[in-house]
């Protein structure tokens, strides 16, 4: 299949050497998304609305933090905090109303101030910015492994995946692959994430095993940065190695 626009990140995603392709995807989106956010968008009024009203995740605060404009993150807070401190002084001085005998649902000021804290709490720019695209990438994927023998095949020799995007391609694989490929697709995906899976935990023992004094002159084979191998499988995050 010829090459489209769409495509390019989720084949780049396929041909590097890396344990789960849409976490390459997802970092790649992630990284895009932080750059956009403390460039000069921060200063555009239709951005700085939407994070007036939404803030930022604790996952993505320190990455922005991490990104050195401090004088941008900080003119976001500084907005930000002002929309939370109008909300919540209104929400904190209405009337509280006692639940009665027969309405014992009845709203009051401590429910509103905690659904509002509650929403603050799972809402980011961040986040959102990369919704639509993120859900793109995992829908190309399943699109390409349907339509392309080429990627099939790719895909069939990929590290396989995180457990959570196993699980989100599994899921999505009745929508998005026709009928003809569905089994083969489930049959490619379950050996892929698993045998995948099996070998890094190995490399895992492995590590683990190489503490033990009696395996101190034994070669460390595959296991050296197992760890952090391990947390990508298992959690999805991408670890940077300190630097020596």
């Amino acid at each position: 299949m010829k090459e489209q626009l769409y495509t390019i990140p989720v084949n780049d995603a396929f041909n590097a050497d890396c344990e789960c392709p849409i976490c390459f995807m997802y970092e790649e989106l992630q990284n895009g998304a932080i750059d956009f956010v403390m460039g000069s968008s921060y200063m555009e009024d239709d951005v700085r609305m939407d994070t007036n009203e939404m803030g930022f995740c604790d996952k993505h605060i320190p990455m922005l933090y991490k990104n050195q404009n401090r004088l941008g993150l900080g003119l976001m807070m500084l907005t930000h905090m002002d929309k939370v401190l109008a909300e919540m002084e209104k929400k904190s001085t209405a009337k509280l109303t006692k639940p009665s005998l027969f309405k014992k649902n009845v709203p009051s000021a401590a429910s509103s101030v905690k659904e509002y804290a509650d929403r603050l709490d799972c809402s980011c720019y961040v986040c959102k910015r990369m919704e639509n695209m993120y859900h793109r990438y995992l829908v190309t994927t399943l699109y390409l492994y349907d339509k392309d023998a080429g990627f099939r095949t790719k895909f069939e020799k990929s590290k396989g995946f995180c457990t959570r995007h196993y699980g989100m391609l599994y899921d999505m694989a009745p929508q998005e692959v026709s009928k003809a490929n569905l089994d083969g697709f489930y049959e490619t995906l379950n050996k892929v994430y698993l045998e995948n899976f099996k070998r890094v935990r190995d490399d895992l023992e492995w590590f683990t095993d190489k503490f033990d004094y009696r395996n101190a002159d034994a070669p460390w084979k595959n296991s050296k940065d197992a760890l952090i191998r391990a947390i990508q499988k298992t959690n999805s995050l991408v670890v940077e190695e300190k630097k020596k």
